[in-house]
């Protein structure tokens, strides 16, 4: 599976990589048609700027270097979840097909939207993907039944202890006659 990794990180990632290398280029070119979207997500997330353009060059710098870090596949989990954060707004933007009258373009954008869908799917895949180890709620749930074992050993092994004890305790006082009948 090692080698299946090494192999799909990349080519999953070329995708980002080129495309926000290109828009990086010319953020011009994209700007108008992530504006409808951009803008009002700006407006709800705190220290994001309100310019279209500056908004497309921040998605192109994440696609960029996210793309780079799974394609290495250096955090390739958060890598992962970057690029689909955001592939939702580039395909919102890019590729409304809902929105356009002529059939032949609908027909693209329609296209370009399902071959982002896709890349959606396969990106959460790789985010859900822990490289064959088990996953941090795997662990902690065995870490909890580990815990809740040692802590019924401990309760069965205080029971006995205190049974032991009480016994003691119990046969103290007849222990403590005989002691005193013995050296008299």
């Amino acid at each position: 599976m090692t080698v299946l990794r090494k192999a799909a990180r990349p080519m999953l990632a070329s995708v980002f990589v080129t495309g926000g290398l290109s828009t990086l280029r010319s953020p011009e070119r994209v700007a108008p048609a992530a504006e409808p979207v951009a803008v009002p997500v700006a407006a709800r997330v705190p220290r994001l700027p309100e310019d279209p353009e500056q908004l497309v060059r921040i998605n192109a710098a994440v696609q960029v270097g996210a793309g780079a870090l799974l394609a290495t596949g250096k955090l390739p989990r958060v890598a992962s979840l970057a690029l689909a954060g955001s592939l939702v707004p580039t395909t919102i933007a890019g590729h409304a097909w809902w929105k356009e009258k002529d059939p032949e373009r609908r027909a693209q954008q329609r296209t370009q939207f399902m071959k982002n869908l896709s890349l959606l799917g396969g990106l959460l895949i790789a985010a859900a993907d822990t490289h064959g180890k088990p996953s941090v709620a795997y662990r902690a749930r065995g870490a909890a039944a580990s815990g809740r074992k040692t802590a019924r050993r401990a309760g069965r092994d205080a029971a006995g202890t205190l049974r032991g004890a009480s016994d003691t305790v119990r046969t103290l006082p007849s222990t403590a006659r005989q002691a005193v009948s013995d050296h008299l």
